[in-house]
């Protein structure tokens, strides 16, 4: 599966894709309306950086408790239930005279759930496609948020400049409930991916065998950490440019989305591994120059250029897949996707914080140098691979296949247990000149 064509002519992959896009539109609209609304209320950059990116942190709360439900639930009915949650809580924020920690509550129990929606989304990706059509359609649903977020927020500024920010939000629910009707009436009904009830201890079980692999665990580290704190440097676009936060924010879209298409449609395989830590160097050295104060036009550059680094996402995922077991890939994705919006809010909370001592701009800067010293970390490891450990599924038990090693003899080599030891070509040619 190699072009867009054969991706779409995939059954169920179309309603998919368009209960994605809904659903990152409703997210992307009703976050820029949430925190200007509680910037407004409060003045606080960390408050509105918390109110847009720090759900992620309670998706933490769901990967340690729901997660091991993403492959025992069927996929429709879990999506489609999700999305009506999801428009409920955006609606109750809406409602007038809301205090800012009931609000707060909201996002919590959103973010718990959108860890399960995570993983049955990207697992059902998984199941739709070959195992060679899941970089080019995960491709494309990364352009696709891409996309829903430029439209988003250039959209949700707009309707926040005339509807209000609380107007925001109900359109931000009614397009969560466009998803879940997509969601219902496109998308077949299939068998969960595994058995057995979801449970705590399940979820917990399936996290420390995921992480156990060497390979993975920094595989996970490579998708989480460089991610999260550049994310943090976008959570202080509203502080650092009030009026024209939109802009930034649609020129960050618009650089992940043409990152997202060079490296689904036309990077060749062999250049995949070679080019996921220079995608993550690109990903934070751009915000390195926000210590200056840029103009806005230059500061719109720097981050459009800065979210081109975004497709080291891809590239990490890919390898992701080949060290996972097929029963097993909703769960892995999951954890990333929550792993990932997780740091993402730690990242937020970081950048406020900073800001709050400093200024935007300084803390942009430092969250950047930081995220640059976590990938020189792990290069050396992402590039070589990080060895072979790999999980083997096997009676609930952890296995593991390790590359068998050689051993050097410490001592005078044994004769064999059995059979004979052939004799040397000298001793041959004297028995036959006795027999003569």
């Amino acid at each position: 599966m190699h072009t867009y064509r054969e991706l779409f002519r995939a059954p169920e992959f179309t309603p998919l894709f368009l209960t994605s896009t809904f659903q990152v539109a409703g997210q992307t609209v009703s976050g820029l309306a949430l925190g200007t609304l509680i910037y407004a209320a409060t003045g606080s950059p960390l408050l509105s950086s918390l109110a847009m990116f720090g759900p992620s942190l309670a998706q933490l709360l769901g990967a340690a408790t729901l997660l091991s439900a993403a492959d025992r639930l069927r996929p429709r009915a879990a999506m489609s239930v999700l999305l009506l949650t999801f428009a409920l809580g955006t609606a109750v924020q809406a409602v007038p005279g809301l205090p800012v920690a009931a609000s707060f509550s909201v996002l919590l129990v959103l973010g718990v759930f959108a860890s399960l929606a995570g993983g049955v989304r990207y697992g059902l990706l998984n199941e739709v496609l070959r195992k060679d059509g899941y970089l080019l359609g995960r491709s494309v649903l990364n352009m696709s948020n891409g996309v829903m977020q430029i439209c988003g927020y250039a959209l949700g500024g707009v309707l926040v400049a005339v509807l209000s920010a609380r107007g925001t939000l109900l359109i931000g629910a009614v397009l969560y409930l466009t998803g879940a009707a997509v969601a219902r009436l496109g998308l077949g009904e299939r068998p969960p991916r595994a058995t057995g009830r979801p449970s705590v201890a399940q979820t917990w079980r399936t996290n420390s065998l995921l992480w156990s692999s060497p390979s993975r665990r920094l595989v996970y580290l490579g998708l989480w950490v460089p991610n999260g704190l550049v994310v943090g440097c976008e959570s202080l676009f509203v502080p650092f440019a009030p009026r024209e936060a939109g802009l930034l924010f649609t020129c960050g879209a618009a650089g992940m989305l043409a990152g997202d298409t060079v490296v689904g449609r036309f990077v060749p395989p062999r250049w995949r591994r070679r080019l996921a830590v220079p995608m993550l160097a690109l990903l934070a050295s751009p915000y390195l120059l926000f210590v200056l104060r840029p103009s806005l036009p230059l500061a719109a550059g720097l981050v459009m250029l800065a979210s081109v680094g975004f497709g080291a996402s891809l590239l990490l995922q890919e390898r992701l897949m080949e060290l996972t077991p097929e029963e097993l890939s909703g769960h892995a994705l999951g954890l990333h996707a929550s792993g990932m919006l997780a740091l993402q809010g730690v990242g937020a909370a970081l950048a406020g914080a900073v800001a709050e001592l400093r200024s935007p701009a300084t803390a942009m800067a430092s969250v950047a140098a930081l995220s640059l010293a976590v990938t020189s970390a792990l290069s050396i490891g992402l590039r070589a691979g990080a060895g072979r450990q790999d999980l083997v599924p096997g009676n609930g038990r952890r296995r593991l296949i390790r590359p068998a090693r050689r051993r050097r003899p410490s001592g005078p080599s044994e004769p064999p247990a059995a059979g004979p030891s052939p004799a040397p070509a000298r001793s041959l040619r004297e028995q036959r000149r006795r027999r003569r």
